[in-house]
């Protein structure tokens, strides 16, 4: 399928989706369906083992809801909630290469991703500036930056639409790692082979247990732990980890 405001990219196990919709890769509701149309696509594919997510262009990761689509705004933000919970919940790891501003549902998209990379440029600011509007962060952002950084930090960057930059992110834990503009891509590759090197099955259960604990309480969590126990022992990854322990080699996982 062809995308107008999307691009996506493959290399190996990795797909690189791309918001494509200048100037500022907003959201509308064009954007979020096509968006739809590719979370549908790379959660079915097997051969999908990471995803990552950035911006087109130097400047924008993503500012948020696209204001100029405000006659949409009763269908986009409940799609916008529900499928940036599914990226929150995927069953595969997605990074979020943040290349530029990441504003308001553009900042709410990378905190449902389960890593950030943020490049270290004076045009790269994260935040979420809604109360500016007169409005709140509806699409996740008060429950997840609660989570990454605290609830003081949080409240302090919510109710002053407070902009920081990479390194300050990077210290309160909101961003993973920090980049030069050059080097971002490249760096996100890197980390992204690692972890598509890593077992699949293994992978999905350890995001589904960490999920399930997110959101439906620790006996869930432990629950869907102990199921992916189960099903991790019976996979033939499992017989090829301990088969490259004791022949001392790297494993080679196939998701099987």
């Amino acid at each position: 399928m062809a995308y107008e405001n999307l691009v996506l990219d493959k290399k190996d196990h990795i797909r690189i989706v791309t918001i494509d919709h200048p100037p500022a890769n907003a959201w509308n509701l064009a954007t979020m369906d096509e968006f739809e149309h590719v979370v549908n696509e790379l959660e079915n594919d097997r051969d999908t083992r990471v995803v990552i997510i950035t911006g087109a262009g130097e400047k924008c990761f993503s500012a948020g809801f696209d204001i100029s689509d405000a006659a949409n705004s009763p269908k986009t933000d409940p799609k916008g909630r529900e499928l940036w919970r599914r990226i929150d919940r995927f069953p595969k790891p997605v990074i979020a290469a943040i290349n530029g501003y990441a504003l308001g549902g553009g900042c709410e998209l990378a905190m449902s991703c389960h890593f950030r990379i943020m490049v270290d440029a004076p045009n790269a600011m994260i935040g979420l500036t809604e109360l500016n509007l007169g409005i709140i962060p509806g699409w996740g952002g008060t429950q997840r930056l609660t989570r990454l950084v605290g609830r003081a930090k949080a409240l302090d960057m919510i109710l002053f639409s407070k902009k920081i930059g990479a390194l300050e992110a990077l210290e309160m834990g909101l961003v993973n790692k920090v980049s030069t503009p050059e080097g971002l891509m490249d760096d996100t590759l890197d980390f992204a082979e690692r972890l598509a090197e890593r077992p699949p099955i293994a992978v999905g259960c350890v995001l589904k247990a960490m999920a399930a604990g997110a959101y439906e309480g620790l006996d869930q969590g432990l629950k869907a732990e102990a199921e992916g126990a189960g099903i991790v022992g019976q996979s033939a990854d499992c017989i090829e980890g301990f088969t490259a322990f004791m022949e001392k080699r790297k494993p080679v996982f196939k998701g099987e």
